[in-house]
């Protein structure tokens, strides 16, 4: 079994723990994964990270329209295939795109048999040409991995009839991402948010909860944007400069001891017209390193954190400050759902879950 991966998402290394898992779970099959050598997106750029390339082989590919999410593509992708003759092509992109249109159509070409991936958990319709891609992908392809119950519900009213698996994209190391080992020192909740910083992932919500929040407690924001430099105004305008620190992206290699500082993580995502929450990563990272989680409804936020963290409102800031204050002054709820976060992961959201359920899909599109 060949298998010819197209991710740009690979390009982060904890996110490669899945390719070698992937590997370790088909001794039969040769696994090829490409990915561009960044990506561009919101002012930003990410490098590729070789963290974990054990068992498989990563290759890079020049990226036509770099940080365009519709129009990117891989100009020399006919050209690996031919050199490399999978049985599958599996294309980690959205089926309206053009570069999974790019890739299925040289795939298919070649004779090997084809699979996407999708987070779209609205629905959504564009207009042409992604229209005519998304037609084309929906109908010329052999297999579909949804990364969520309602993503996969969205594929299924628009049209897609054949096989559909749901999957989450990457799950979580728990050998990488554990609890700290040693007691939290201080009485002082560490709170968190990590991401990007824009409009629709609610930030300003979390800092206009906590105004007036009593306590002891501080805040992390970690992450790029274009909202930055209003959401320092809103922390100074607040008044609380000396209990909120901003901090750059850093490399996912280093975000399990970053969790490990942390008592609570906060996603306070907002819905769009375009975009609701399609998972929430950040979660399961936290999660799986004992941090409780606090999320808005917006999305798969809820499904993702169950009953090991606490819910609000979408944009309802006091909602928001009563579930800190809650965590604040109880910490024996704060312990259990740490410990529930935790068991959560591990009964779902596990690296090797996710990959085992993607080999047997690989050996199920074969049969």
């Amino acid at each position: 079994m060949r298998v010819f991966m197209l991710s740009k998402a690979c390009i982060v290394g904890a996110y490669q723990r899945k390719l070698e898992e992937l590997a370790a779970r088909a001794p039969e099959m040769t696994l090829l994964v490409a990915t561009p050598p960044s990506w561009k997106e919101n002012h930003s750029v990410t490098q590729l990270e070789k963290a974990h390339i054990h068992g498989y082989r990563l290759e890079t590919l020049p990226l036509a329209f770099n940080g365009q999410f519709h129009l990117h593509f891989y100009p020399t992708l006919g050209r690996h295939l031919r050199k490399f003759r999978p049985d599958i092509v599996h294309i980690d992109e959205e089926p309206y795109n053009l570069a999974t249109y790019h890739a299925n159509r040289l795939a298919r070409r070649h004779g090997a048999r084809t699979l996407w991936f999708s987070w779209q958990n609205l629905l959504r319709h564009y207009p042409p040409p992604f229209a005519w891609l998304e037609r084309y992908n929906l109908r010329h392809v052999d297999y579909a991995i949804a990364g969520s119950q309602t993503a996969a519900a969205v594929w299924r009213e628009k049209g897609y009839a054949g096989p559909l698996a749901v999957i989450p994209q990457f799950g979580v190391d728990p050998e990488i991402f554990t609890p700290s080992d040693a007691p939290r020192v201080g009485t002082e909740m560490h709170i968190a948010y990590v991401g990007r910083l824009v409009p629709e992932k609610g930030v300003d919500v979390l800092l206009r909860a906590l105004v007036g929040l009593k306590g002891e407690w501080r805040l992390t924001v970690q992450g790029n944007g274009p909202e930055e430099e209003r959401l320092r105004r809103l922390v100074a305008e607040a008044g609380l400069t000396e209990r909120v620190t901003f901090c750059a992206a850093i490399p996912s290699t280093a975000m399990p001891a970053f969790y490990r500082t942390l008592d609570v993580l906060v996603l306070p995502s907002r819905t769009q017209a375009n975009w609701t929450e399609q998972f929430g990563r950040v979660l399961v990272e936290a999660m799986a390193c004992g941090v409780v989680t606090v999320g808005s409804e917006a999305g798969e936020i809820p499904y993702v954190i169950g009953d090991a963290g606490l819910i609000f409102p979408e944009n309802d800031a006091a909602a928001l400050q009563a579930a800190l204050k809650r965590l604040l002054e109880t910490p024996d709820l704060r312990r259990q759902l740490s410990t529930r976060g935790r068991a959560r992961v591990l009964a779902q959201f596990t690296q090797q879950q996710v990959a085992q359920a993607t080999v047997d899909v690989y050996r199920e599109m074969l049969q």
